[in-house]
């Protein structure tokens, strides 16, 4: 039986596992130009802008919404709260050295339209996109944006959620039982074709599982009538009943799931 795993947070004075895990597969250099787009205000300006040259971030969210009847927001931000890596005992430690103990503050966002970033072609060497894909706009012209800007040479960093390419539709029914606007999960070969559609050249990627506690993800869901409906789905999984595709058990008395992440690295060609 697997082990309860001790739950590990972004905090003020470290990076998370997670994020860190992100930071190796970027890569960033000193020399890099680096342009991130996201929705809201996301966690890798801070992280980056300290191992890059120049780092502009991009605040690609649109206008809020009115709350829903239920008084919650109808566009929730993506929020990881505690995750655990599936795996991540296997792989070598981060080095010390590109750890900055005191990440310094990412300048303020800029507000613009991820479908019509007003930038030059090929300004930038490093371009970041996490958690926000699906949610900027339209996901191909999206992409063909972020591939424009990017220097030949340069490089698109992906990271997203995404399904196993024999995954079947059940997940994605209980993420939009949680918001009834999500797009879906797309598979791994969905978005690795996205984004050779969209220009670029698939370089490297970095799939992996992580597991969630239930209840900070159902903090973002439309009601709680939708809400209780998955905790009774995934309990009932739990106890043997059907599958959700979530994979969910219990660890340290709470309710966890499982996502699958991925980090894809393209160069526009």
């Amino acid at each position: 039986m697997p082990q309860p795993a001790t739950a590990v947070q972004e905090t003020a004075g470290g990076i998370a596992p997670h994020l860190r895990r992100l930071l190796e597969f970027v890569e960033p250099d000193r020399d890099d130009v680096c342009l991130d787009v996201a929705r809201g205000h996301g966690p890798m300006p801070a992280a980056l802008g300290p191992r890059v040259r120049h780092l502009t971030a991009v605040d690609a969210a649109p206008a809020p919404a009115e709350p829903s009847r239920g008084g919650r927001m109808s566009t929730v931000e993506f929020g990881t709260g505690p995750v655990r890596i599936n795996g991540d005992g296997d792989r070598p430690p981060a080095l010390a050295t590109r750890e900055d103990p005191r990440p310094r503050p990412a300048d303020p966002a800029v507000k613009a339209d991820a479908t019509a970033l007003p930038y030059r072609s090929d300004t930038f060497s490093l371009v970041t996109a996490r958690f926000s894909l699906y949610t900027l706009g339209e996901p191909d012209q999206v992409l063909r944006e972020l591939l424009r800007v990017c220097r030949p040479g340069g490089r698109l960093i992906i990271a997203d959620l995404v399904r196993g390419n024999l995954a079947g539709p059940e997940r994605d029914r209980i993420e939009r039982l949680r918001d009834p606007d999500h797009p879906g999960t797309p598979s791994i070969a969905r978005l690795t074709e996205m984004i050779t559609s969209a220009g670029g050249s698939i370089r490297r990627l970095d799939v992996f599982a992580v597991e969630r506690p239930v209840e900070p993800w159902l903090a973002g869901a439309r009601d709680e009538a939708s809400a209780d409906i998955i905790r009774e789905a995934l309990t009932a999984e739990v106890d043997g009943g059907p599958r959700t595709g979530a994979k969910p058990r219990v660890i340290g008395g709470e309710l966890w799931f499982t996502q699958s992440w991925a980090h894809v690295a393209a160069v526009p060609i």
